[in-house]
């Protein structure tokens, strides 16, 4: 039996998926919803609606996804464009600023949704906040030999730091850099594009989880009553 929440997930993943063209590079991103939309991809290119895609992944899960479904890869170096790219996010604001990383891949997620003439975000709708922070941690990828001091930097920033353990694994979690993960608490993230900044510009963060200004469409699953319904903001 599917749960309405991954129906939810399902029904905006094949939203998203039915944006893709054919003779388009499209940039696959990481977890739960966005399998669904690399599904969708998948199948579409399987009964021969879309012709020539490729993808970039933006981690390993989304590698293995894309080879799974019968997804050409491609990579940066060779890619001249990426035409559009589909991920998730943890939380969405009004300004349409995401907080990602709760699957520890958004540093190569922010390189490929950035560069995407066209970035979606698929959520259901309880990612959607009034303010950044409000339920979610804010993630930032560290370099292992620097998390003592990231973690006192973050500290006098105000944030309360946390280094992310595995899950069924002794330790913490890795990367797919190799890389380390402190999951932050602010009290309130008042200027996410400030804050942005000033974490990145600490010496040993590769990259934090929120993402400004990047995104250009959300598409968002509601349940009402028993109906799946999309919205678009």
């Amino acid at each position: 039996m599917t749960s309405p929440q991954d129906l939810m997930k399902q029904e905006v993943g094949k939203a998203a998926a039915a944006r893709v063209q054919s003779n388009t590079v499209v940039g696959l991103g990481t977890g739960s919803t966005t399998a669904f939309a690399i599904e969708f991809i998948g199948k579409r290119l399987a009964s021969g609606e879309l012709t020539n895609v490729q993808g970039i992944p933006t981690s390993f899960q989304a590698t293995v996804l894309a080879k799974k479904f019968g997804i050409p890869l491609t990579t940066l170096d060779e890619a001249e464009v990426i035409h559009i790219a589909i991920d998730g996010a943890d939380e969405v604001d009004p300004h349409k600023n995401l907080i990602k990383g709760g699957g520890a891949a958004h540093t190569q997620e922010k390189i490929v949704d950035s560069l995407a003439e066209q970035f979606i975000v698929v959520v259901d709708s309880s990612k959607m906040v009034d303010k950044l922070g409000s339920t979610f941690l804010l993630p930032v990828e560290v370099l292992p030999m620097a998390v003592t001091p990231v973690m006192r930097a973050i500290t006098k920033l105000g944030g309360v730091p946390e280094l992310r353990m595995g899950v069924r694994k002794a330790g913490p979690v890795v990367t797919d850099q190799g890389n380390l993960v402190i999951d932050v608490k602010f009290s309130s993230i008042d200027n996410p594009a400030e804050l942005e900044k000033t974490l990145n510009n600490i010496p040993g963060v590769l990259e934090n989880g929120l993402f400004v200004g990047v995104t250009d469409l959300v598409l968002v699953g509601e349940l009402q009553g028993d109906k799946i319904v999309i919205k678009e903001i």
